[in-house]
């Protein structure tokens, strides 16, 4: 059974190691990340799956004990999934939950946590599905859902300006804030994708996984810094 959640967004420049001189650009998201983590530790659950978009190769479940890296963002640095315990794999952790690893080390995580790379074309019965399925495993789950908006916000965004961009990062922050699962299954997986929006599959997800939940949600962050749309959301 779901008992909360917490969706943050997952650019690798949330590390401030890969930030570098920028890094303070992104203190006030990071700690609203950290806020949200937080409330999920608070919530002490049995089990935490982090879910967050993947590319082929990085689709699929990872155990805990798996390992991420930032060197393909110039950064010789490495985390690990949990805090001690399991099994290093061979398969290296995608990006996004890369950055999810780095949110639970810096909150000093201590409990069982597994994680789940998603594709970010997967149809939306099948994300509520997967969501479902999640909810369903043993114990009190808890998702911690890596995901970012659009990135069609201004001219500088990395898919350059989309008119559209604002209204769609607009009503998956009111979903996401007011824990509106079936907003967020409605959301059009053809326009996040034309808006390069790698959150909507994980956020439905979340929406499969909240079915009779009854859970309430707060929005703690809702920004566009670098013309890309970034939420953080609480859900207990």
């Amino acid at each position: 059974m779901l008992i909360a959640a917490a969706c943050c967004p997952c650019p690798p420049l949330l590390v401030p190691e890969v930030a570098s001189g920028a890094a303070a650009e992104l203190d006030e998201l990071r700690a609203a990340c950290s806020d949200a983590v937080g409330l999920l530790a608070a919530a002490r659950p049995e089990r935490l799956i982090v879910v967050g978009p993947a590319e082929q190769a990085g689709r699929g479940p990872h155990p805990q004990g798996s390992v991420g890296s930032f060197q393909g963002f110039g950064v010789d640095l490495q985390v690990r999934l949990g805090a001690s315990g399991g099994a290093e794999t061979a398969r290296e952790l995608p990006p996004s939950l890369s950055v999810g690893a780095w949110l639970l080390e810096r909150a000093q995580w201590s409990e069982p946590v597994e994680a789940l790379g998603v594709g970010e074309p997967l149809a939306a019965e099948r994300c509520l599905e997967v969501g479902r399925e999640l909810a369903a495993g043993a114990g009190r789950v808890a998702l911690l859902v890596m995901g970012d908006g659009s990135a069609c916000r201004t001219e500088k965004a990395p898919g350059y300006y989309d008119e559209r961009a604002a209204a769609f990062d607009a009503e998956a922050a009111r979903a996401l804030g007011a824990a509106d699962r079936e907003a967020l299954a409605a959301l059009d997986a053809e326009l996040a994708a034309e808006l390069q929006a790698s959150g909507r599959a994980c956020w439905q997800v979340l929406a499969g996984a909240a079915e009779g939940a009854d859970l309430r949600g707060s929005l703690r962050y809702d920004e566009a810094p670098y013309g890309v749309g970034y939420f953080v959301a609480a859900w207990s």
